[in-house]
This record gives C-alpha cells, structure tokens and sequence, in this order.
C-alpha cells in the first residue's frame, strides 16, 4: 500500500514482496520505469531508503517494465477511476478504455462499474462489454482487477476482466 501510494504517478501495477532473514526483495510492475528510477537512479534509492527505514531490514529492489499497458486490468481500472474522479464521463471513460484494449489485440474486456452513477440518487451497476470473455475457462488467459473511484457522492467500483490472446 505504501509502494502503492508512493508512486501513484508512476501507473504500479504489481508490487510482490519477498521477506528473508536479513533482505527484503520488492518486486515492481509498472508501466512508467523511468518515473520511479528517475535521472540516474536517484529516486530508486531515494525508495530503497524509506523501505529501510520502515523495514529496518536490506532492502533490494527489482523494477519490470509492462510493455502494453492497456492489457493490465488493474492498470485499465485504475485509469477509468482517475477519468471519472476529474469528472470525466464514466461511459466515456469505460468506452475509450475498451476500444484501447482491443487496439492491443485483446480477445475481450468486460468492464462492471457499479455506485452513484452520475450522482443519482440509486445506486446501479452497468456492464460494458466487448469481444469474449470466457471466465469458466481455465486455459483463458484472464486478468481481473478491482478499481475505486472516490468522487464527491462516494465511491464507485470498477471491476475490469480483460482475456489477453492466449500466445
């Protein structure tokens, strides 16, 4: 959550923490390396020194680059959240986000948004949907994220499922 938080700019989308007696490995996913490397590695041990601090242990951390970005559910859900917290749309928003992920040759996405839509006063869900999502299918390459929005009348959820081209 501190990683998380730390480098909201920076689009995280993994951070695996492995513990061992004296180190601490912190494994980054992202979309933007050079926001959390920084020039010449200044913020990457600007990091590794909170961690410590925090830790009290050796920390090491590895970053990973995602190539194309738009095919991370968490990273496509927390987009949609950012839009529609700046008040853009969420059907806009929700759309834009889809026909990115087919560009990327996706074999489906399905996007449930679910909250005060538009500020109304029930709450309701609505699901987008495009190309196929076969979720009973154990060989589909599926990747699933939960996103929220925090807008001025509450939170909205964002589940995003995106069935990347099993290659």
């Amino acid at each position: 959550k501190y990683i998380h938080a730390r480098l909201s700019k920076a689009s995280v989308s993994k951070v695996i923490i492995e513990r061992t007696l004296k180190l601490v490995t912190v494994t980054i996913t992202t979309a933007r390396p050079g926001i959390i490397i920084g020039k010449g590695g200044q913020e990457v041990d600007k990091l590794k020194e909170e961690l410590k601090k925090v830790t009290d242990k050796e920390v090491q951390i590895n970053i990973f680059e995602i190539k194309r970005p738009e095919l991370d559910a968490y990273l496509v859900g927390t987009s949609i959240a950012r839009q529609i917290e700046s008040r853009i749309s969420y059907r806009r928003a929700i759309k834009m986000a889809i026909a990115a992920a087919m560009r990327m040759n996706a074999e489906g996405i399905k996007v449930l948004i679910s909250g005060r839509l538009n500020g109304a006063e029930m709450a309701r869900s609505e699901q987008f949907k495009e190309g196929r999502i076969p979720l009973s299918t154990f060989r589909a390459d599926i990747d699933y994220a939960l996103a929220e929005a925090h807008t001025t009348y509450g939170r909205m959820g964002i589940k995003v499922w995106i069935d990347r081209k099993s290659t």
